[in-house]
């Protein structure tokens, strides 16, 4: 019992086909729910349970990703692959995963990037590692960072890399070079600095010519071409997560909330939640049948909204 009462969810991802939802908790767990099944007219209490959870790491599970046919997963020092059709066959009894063992400590933050099938990586050695996925070989680094990287994000257009991390900086990098063309230092304005919470950047999304970070400083949307903050957002505490959804952003912290910001910065709507705090905000467009948002935090709730202005129901680790 004392384990629930102390889970932590920090990330989740779906799986291809859009079907099912992994999630990976504070005790190295992953945890796979079938949506169909929760979903389903027939819905019972067990469909909210998972088909399979198994230990990944053995510490927390900081991040999870899904290619077109594997989970990937990032520990303290380690990424290991999942493939999904075992994982949803329950073939849980002996999970193997292709492991790929790394220095870097806590990985926090995992992208693919299509044009070339890379998967970028950032953690707790400050740097950023580009694997090709096709070789399993890490084939550059990106150094700039003076303390460990939070989130990345990716401009697929230019090829462009954004990184944000404990230092206060978001980092972008020219990823055919590697080198970094800009660096933005939040806490340094005014309208976005919180002393109070720190300067580190925790959540990172971009949308064309738009970028949207928080974390101790205020959550913000910036124009990059003029690398300058468009609209501050009045959100108490940290948030961990963040994304662009149609005309709306999507942001999850401190607080049992999920709040629906407008772009010109103000508050529309903040939907309750069942987890007192939140790490992870997740959407599934890939199959309008399940299309459904998740959000999870301190607690083994991951709460399941079909519309996402009330909570459907919660899955349970």
């Amino acid at each position: 019992m004392g384990k629930l009462l102390h889970m932590s969810v920090f990330s989740q991802s779906f799986s291809p086909c859009g079907r099912f939802l992994a999630a990976g908790n504070n005790y190295g767990e992953i945890a796979v729910f079938s949506l169909s099944a929760a979903l389903s007219p027939d819905a019972t209490d067990m469909s909210q349970k998972p088909i399979l959870t198994f230990t990944a790491h053995e510490g927390p599970v900081f991040m999870l990703l899904s290619t077109d046919t594997h989970l990937l997963s990032a520990g303290n020092g380690e990424i290991s692959a999942w493939s999904w059709v075992e994982l949803t066959k329950r073939v849980g009894m002996n999970m193997h995963g292709h492991e790929t063992s790394l220095e870097i400590p806590e990985i926090n933050a995992m992208i693919i990037n299509q044009k070339d099938n890379s998967l970028i990586v950032g953690g707790g050695d400050n740097n950023i590692h580009i694997m090709d996925m096709e070789t399993g070989i890490f084939k550059s680094v990106l150094q700039g960072h003076t303390d460990y990287i939070h989130c990345l994000a990716l401009k697929e257009r230019e090829g462009e890399i954004l990184s944000g991390g404990e230092d206060g900086a978001v980092r972008i990098w020219d990823s055919r070079t590697s080198q970094a063309v800009h660096c933005i230092e939040v806490f340094k304005y005014e309208e976005c600095t919180r002393p109070q919470f720190g300067k580190w950047i925790s959540c990172l999304a971009t949308d064309s010519d738009w970028m949207l970070c928080g974390g101790g400083p205020s959550l913000s949307l910036w124009h990059l071409r003029s690398m300058s903050p468009t609209s501050v957002f009045p959100l108490a505490g940290c948030q961990r997560d963040a994304m662009f959804y149609q005309d709306m952003i999507l942001a999850v912290g401190e607080g049992p909330h999920v709040s629906h910001c407008l772009l010109g910065g103000s508050v529309k709507a903040q939907i309750p939640c069942t987890s007192p705090s939140l790490n992870t905000l997740a959407l599934n467009l890939s199959s309008t049948e399940h299309r459904v948002m998740t959000v999870a935090g301190s607690s083994d709730q991951i709460d399941v909204f079909t519309n996402f202005s009330y909570r459907a129901f919660s899955l349970s680790f």
